[in-house]
């Protein structure tokens, strides 16, 4: 556990947080600031700053997230590397966000991004 890593505190029960679904190695929960309803993080229970540094815990938190992804008609399933990427805590997690047909959600590389910029 890194005790400055908000994630880290999370998962060790020193910080609150509305879980979703529990594995024995990765947590999944909402985030303060869900980008659409449904928005969930998916987090390892294992400090790693991203998606590069260890790929065996990037495989299984992707695992889990594909678990909920399923459950959904429609997604995005999507981490970021660095703080070039808007990675903005240094601690692995994966967002799932349910999409909608319509619903205007920016992503870098939509139209609507590109339109906004």
């Amino acid at each position: 556990m890194v005790a400055s890593c908000v994630f880290c505190r999370i998962v060790a029960g020193l910080a609150t947080a509305d879980v979703v679904r529990e594995w024995d190695d990765v947590i999944a929960i909402r985030p303060l600031d869900p980008v659409t309803p449904g928005h969930i993080l998916v987090i390892p229970h294992t400090h790693v700053a991203d998606v590069g540094e260890d790929a065996f815990v990037s495989a299984r938190t992707m695992a889990c997230a594909a678990e909920l992804a399923a459950e959904l008609p429609a997604a995005n399933v999507i981490t970021s590397k660095g703080s070039a990427a808007t990675q903005t805590v240094a601690h692995l997690h994966l967002h799932v966000v349910p999409r909608t047909a319509g619903d205007d959600l920016p992503l870098p590389w939509t139209p609507q991004q590109h339109a906004a910029g």
